[in-house]
C-alpha cells in the first residue's frame, strides 16, 4: 500500500476537452471571389501524464487528437472523420529541476513567456532542449529575473545541425511592483525555414526577430491587464529574388491588448479586445495560430495556416460555470496588409468554445 501511495504522489495526470461552434462569412480570396460561407461543429481532445523519478528529474508524455501534418490545430470537425479519430504526440520529454534551473529535452510547450499565440501557437510544441533559470530578488523594484534559452529542431537534414531547419531563443523575464508588471523582452533565430510546410516549399529563408514584450495588472481584485508586444524582423531581404518586393520590408508586428475579469472559479466572467498589426515576416506564418481566418496553404499541399500579413480584432466574452469548466464567445475580423493577387483576403469568424478540463 505505501509503494502504491508513493507513486500516485508521483504520477499526475491531465486532460482536457474542447467543443466548438464556429461560423465563417465574408472571406475574400486573392482573385478577388468569395470563400462559401462555413458553419462547422469541432471539437479537441487533450491527455497526459507527468512522473517524477526523483525531486529533480520528471518524465512528461501528452497526446491530442489532430491530424498529425496539421501543427497548428488539435481540432477536428464533426463529420470528417467518421471511421476514426486521428490522434498524434503532443508531448514527450525528461524533464530537470534542481534549485534555480529548470530543463527539458525532447518534444514539449513553447518555454518562452507569451500572452497570446500571434507569434506562437499554443498547438505547436518544438523539439529540442530548454534551459530556464529563475533568481528572486527581495526588493521593492524586482521580485524576479528569469532567463529562458534553447535550440529547437524543425526539420532535421540528416547531416550536421548547423543544415537543419531551426530555431534558437533567448529572454529575458523580469517582475516588479509586487509581480504586478512583467517585461519580457528576447531574440528569436530562425535558420533555413521552408517558405512553405510540409515539403511544398521552393526556397529557406532565415528570420532574426527581436521581441520586446510586457503585461500590466492595473487592479488585481478586479483583473485588470493592459499588455504589448512589438516585433521586428532584423534580417535584410532586399535583392533576394525569392522575396517579392512588396514583402521585402514587411518585417514588423505589433499587438494590444486590454481585459477585464478572469475565468478561475464559478460565476466569474472576462471580457478581452485584442488588436494586431502582423506583417508578412515579422513572425514564421505556420507557426503562429490558426484562429483568425481562413487563410491556409491547402493550395500547396499544408493543412497549415498561413497567418502573418494582417491587421485584425479578436473581442472576447467569457464565463465559468465551475472550476476548468468556461464558455468563450469570440469574434474575429481581419484584413490582408499586402495583396497577394488583384483582392486583399479579408474574413469574419465568431466561435462559440466549451471547455472542460480536469
Amino acid at each position: 500500500m505505501a509503494q502504491n501511495d508513493s507513486i500516485s504522489k508521483k504520477l499526475k495526470f491531465f486532460a482536457d476537452v474542447r467543443l466548438r461552434l464556429e461560423q465563417d462569412w465574408n472571406s475574400q480570396k486573392p482573385d478577388g471571389s468569395f470563400r462559401d460561407d462555413r458553419t462547422r461543429l469541432r471539437y479537441r481532445a487533450r491527455l497526459g501524464a507527468t512522473y517524477d523519478f526523483k525531486e529533480w528529474v520528471s518524465f512528461g508524455v501528452g497526446v491530442r487528437t489532430g491530424k498529425a501534418n496539421n501543427q497548428q490545430s488539435g481540432n477536428l470537425t464533426l463529420g470528417d472523420q467518421f471511421s476514426s479519430v486521428p490522434i498524434a504526440f503532443d508531448k514527450i520529454y525528461i524533464g530537470f529541476n534542481y534549485n534555480w534551473l529548470n530543463a527539458w529535452v525532447g518534444k514539449n510547450t513553447f518555454p518562452f513567456e507569451k500572452q497570446n499565440e500571434l507569434f506562437w501557437s499554443g498547438s505547436v510544441n518544438p523539439e529540442g532542449v530548454s534551459l530556464s533559470g529563475k533568481f528572486p530578488f527581495k526588493n521593492e523594484f524586482i521580485q524576479s529575473l528569469k532567463v529562458n534559452t534553447g535550440h529547437f529542431i524543425f526539420d532535421t537534414s540528416g547531416t550536421s545541425l548547423g543544415k537543419d531547419s531551426y530555431f534558437e531563443g533567448i529572454q529575458l523575464v523580469s517582475s516588479h511592483w509586487q509581480n504586478r508588471v512583467k517585461f519580457f523582452p528576447a531574440f528569436y533565430y530562425f535558420k533555413n525555414m521552408p517558405n512553405i510546410p510540409d515539403g511544398g516549399d521552393t526556397f529557406n529563408i532565415d528570420y532574426s526577430i527581436v521581441h520586446l514584450g510586457t503585461k500590466v495588472d492595473i487592479l488585481k481584485n478586479t483583473k485588470v491587464t493592459v499588455g504589448f508586444d512589438y516585433y521586428q524582423n532584423v534580417q535584410d531581404y532586399n535583392g533576394n529574388d525569392s522575396v517579392p518586393k512588396a514583402l521585402q520590408n514587411q518585417k514588423t508586428a505589433y499587438v494590444a491588448n486590454a481585459g477585464i475579469g478572469k475565468l478561475e472559479k464559478k460565476g466569474d466572467w472576462k471580457v478581452q479586445l485584442t488588436y494586431s498589426h502582423i506583417e508578412r515576416f515579422a513572425a514564421v506564418d505556420y507557426l503562429t495560430q490558426a484562429d483568425w481566418a481562413r487563410w491556409d496553404y491547402s493550395s500547396s499541399g499544408s493543412p497549415d495556416s498561413r497567418l502573418t500579413n494582417f491587421k485584425g480584432l479578436e473581442i472576447m466574452a467569457g464565463y465559468a460555470l465551475a472550476e476548468n469548466m468556461n464558455l468563450r464567445l469570440r469574434f474575429y475580423t481581419v484584413e490582408q496588409l499586402v495583396s497577394y493577387g488583384i483582392a486583399k483576403e479579408n474574413g469574419n469568424r465568431i466561435r462559440l468554445d466549451f471547455y472542460i478540463g480536469f
